[in-house]
């Protein structure tokens, strides 16, 4: 009898610790232009503890409405997604008016997906792709990591308990991503990216187009595997 309290008692343990660990998720949430289809937008929904997700996902919007932001950036801008949309719409429709001949269609595809989720950290990529009738669309590709206690973003440089130890562990993947493209600027001047995420069996970099390289070359990326990172991540609960 004893045997069975305690082992009840175990699992009751180990069930308030995968809630406690797991007591944010996530859900996709699919948004697109009324009558029309050059809007789409699929994205994830934090939903948990409310002072967390709230910043989460007021993150993830403010960066939806950025990537879709036409038109002056002085002029008031729309505080939803839903405005956004409509508002890239009106701005589309007024476009063909002035010019009926002007061809391809405008275009948005915006998708979001988790990275990695731990008690720690959240990372996510928001891949984003506009064309406004140029004579090519701009894709765009951001990672966002959250402090999972407070839903705050967490800087780059916050990853990191020595980041100069660090790139001495990243040149050589870099080195490596670079050795077949056409780098507008010196080989040998490395420096990190703005755009870094963990993933389930790495942390990820990402130089988007235009970034490093010729818009040809395209997204320039390298992972590095969590044994080698470790010892200089801040973050280790993988």
């Amino acid at each position: 009898m004893r045997y069975l309290k305690n082992l009840l008692f175990l699992l009751l343990l180990l069930s308030f610790s995968c809630k406690k660990a797991f007591q944010i998720s996530f859900s996709e949430i699919h948004m697109s232009s009324k009558n029309n289809d050059i809007v789409e937008i699929n994205i994830p929904k934090a939903s948990g503890m409310s002072s967390v997700v709230n910043l989460i996902n007021s993150s993830i919007t403010n960066n939806v409405i950025a990537s879709i932001r036409t038109g002056d950036v002085n002029e008031t801008q729309p505080k939803t997604i839903s405005e956004s949309i409509d508002a890239f719409v009106k701005e589309y429709d007024s476009f063909k008016l002035d010019y009926p001949e002007s061809s391809p269609n405008w275009e948005v595809q915006i998708d979001g997906e988790v990275l990695h989720q731990s008690e720690e950290l959240i990372s996510i990529a928001l891949t984003a792709y506009t064309n406004t009738g140029g004579a090519h669309g701009n894709s765009k590709i951001t990672f966002l990591n959250f402090n999972t206690k407070n839903g705050k973003l967490i800087p780059n440089t916050a990853l990191f308990s020595d980041i100069d130890g660090f790139k001495t562990i990243a040149e050589p993947y870099y080195q490596k991503s670079i050795e077949d493209k056409n780098i507008l600027l010196n080989q040998n001047q490395f420096k990190l990216p703005s755009n870094m995420a963990y993933t389930e069996d790495g942390l990820i970099f990402l130089y988007n187009t235009f970034e490093i390289a010729a818009y040809s070359e395209g997204i320039i990326e390298f992972k590095i595997p969590f044994d080698e990172a470790k010892p200089y991540l801040l973050f280790n609960n993988f």
